[in-house]
């Protein structure tokens, strides 16, 4: 889908590619159960993940774990003028870096836990979000709480909304399978290491009349 100009860029504070990198990996030596590669997402990644987003649509963009921003600077350049990305993420010193590296009106930085994601998005105003994007490794979290963001992720989604996830293993199929009525997975090679991309999509079940 073709991106949306904005009569207004959001504004990047300078902040330099080795300034990133170090950041990233700071933080994954401190926490790497939190953070799913010691190397920040491709390009390639990025634009593989969000080719079919349809950004004339969304009005409600949410992001699990933004990190460093790769993914939020590139969703922002993309997304509607009057759009809301609310970025989640449960590292505090990334949430303090996206607000102090990023100034654009429409990006709302939380601290928090995906698992609440229905009570950020009330927060800030909306109902359901259209899409909702996640790196955050799965396959680490505690038994039960991928099972848990998946299910509140789905009631958090409009109809016909998608959940976004990029992976480096084949966990997540067996968490979004129950709870999503369309998958599609495929892999960016292009990525290092390669990466799993999943794409659950939100479709309403219409009950049979008797």
């Amino acid at each position: 889908m073709a991106s949306i100009p904005l009569k207004k860029k959001n504004l990047v504070r300078p902040s330099t590619f080795l300034a990133q990198w170090g950041m990233f990996f700071r933080q994954f030596v401190k926490h790497p159960g939190m953070i799913g590669s010691i190397i920040p997402s491709s390009a390639s990644l990025v634009d593989a993940m969000l080719a079919d987003v349809d950004w004339a649509r969304a009005r409600l963009f949410v992001e699990y774990g933004p990190g460093v921003g790769t993914f939020t600077r590139t969703v922002l350049e993309r997304m509607h003028p009057d759009a809301t990305l609310l970025a989640i993420d449960l590292n505090l010193d990334f949430v303090a870096f996206l607000e102090a590296q990023i100034d654009d009106p429409r990006l709302r930085v939380v601290h928090g836990s995906a698992a609440d994601v229905r009570r950020f998005i009330r927060e800030s105003g909306h109902r359901q979000a259209d899409y909702i994007l996640s790196g955050i490794p799965f396959s680490t979290l505690p038994e039960g709480v991928g099972e848990d963001i998946c299910a509140e992720t789905r009631t958090a989604l409009k109809p016909d909304g998608a959940f976004l996830v990029y992976q480096y293993s084949a966990y997540m199929r067996r968490l979004l399978s129950p709870q999503f009525e369309e998958l599609q997975e495929r892999v960016e090679w292009r990525n290092v290491p390669p990466c799993r991309m999943f794409t659950a999509t939100k479709r309403e079940v219409l009950a049979q009349a008797a």
